[in-house]
């Protein structure tokens, strides 16, 4: 809708503010000889249709012919007839300048009613349109009312749901990380207890058994438990993927190292023996 509609409009307040055009005269009465004159023309005019209604009875077809011929005769007169009338001219009933003074004006009145009327018509329906656009304009404001709080809205919940959306994915991602740590720590502390049990550092006990045995075997008293050489390699592998291998050094236990080569959890670089990694399960 353009803005020119809630505007009052140009042409309308001119056609209302229009004087209206100054009344035609109306001449009733012609002089006595115009009068006279038209009477006698009036008389020679019925004269002569009462001769032609004449020449049409003495010209109709016996009641004893066929129906349907007299119907075609007819439609065959009467064609004629309108083709006769189309091509002749009309003519004037006087030539007396007053009585077509008369009569043109008597023509005039009524066409000057009739546009009257046409007039009334126009401004009603005009009035009626004004008043349908004032409302159209005013449903219009509303509904512009509505969609621009309705979007209002719509904005406002959806940044609420992106906030909330986000604070509650950040969430959900906190604590799934927090399950795995506690799952992990859990893994990791049964798994410290399962080679504390079964896989201890060797003691002075071990060592005195395997001197009996003339098993020459020297302790080392910095060696490091298996639980912390399988840490170690994990963290390796983690930290620094690129280079997971771990060097061997006088802290690990020949024995277990060579067990994780032989069980598949480690094995050494292609070409560096005093290198491990942890074995690839993925």
């Amino acid at each position: 809708m353009s803005s020119n509609e809630g505007q009052p409009l140009d042409t309308e307040s001119e056609v209302q503010d229009t004087p209206a055009p100054p009344a035609i005269p109306f001449y009733t009465e012609c002089s006595e000889a115009a009068q006279a004159e038209l009477f006698n023309e009036c008389e020679a005019q019925f004269a002569q249709l009462e001769m032609l209604q004449n020449e049409i009875i003495l010209a109709e077809p016996d009641s004893d012919e066929n129906p349907q011929e007299q119907s075609v005769n007819r439609l065959t007169a009467v064609a004629a007839e309108l083709k006769q009338w189309q091509t002749r001219r009309p003519e004037l009933l006087s030539t007396n300048p007053e009585v077509l003074l008369v009569v043109g004006a008597e023509e005039l009145q009524k066409l000057n009613s009739q546009l009257e009327l046409v007039l009334s018509c126009a401004q009603a329906k005009r009035d009626t349109l004004r008043e349908t656009l004032k409302s159209e304009q005013k449903w219009l404001e509303e509904k512009k009312e509505v969609l621009r709080a309705g979007t209002e809205h719509v904005v406002k919940q959806r940044l609420e749901n992106e906030r909330l959306s986000e604070h509650s994915v950040l969430q959900d991602t906190k604590k799934k990380i927090q399950k795995m740590k506690d799952y992990q720590n859990r893994l990791m502390e049964t798994l410290a207890d399962v080679l504390a049990e079964h896989f201890p550092l060797p003691t002075q006990e071990t060592n005195a058994d395997k001197k009996k045995k003339n098993i020459p075997q020297e302790l080392n008293e910095n060696l490091i438990s298996l639980n912390e050489v399988l840490e170690l390699l994990m963290n390796k592998t983690l930290e620094t993927p690129h280079d997971p291998y771990v060097s061997i050094d006088e802290t690990f236990w020949p024995p277990y190292t060579e067990m994780l080569l032989r069980h598949g959890i480690a094995q050494r670089h292609p070409e560096d023996c005093f290198k491990i990694r942890l074995e690839t399960f993925y």
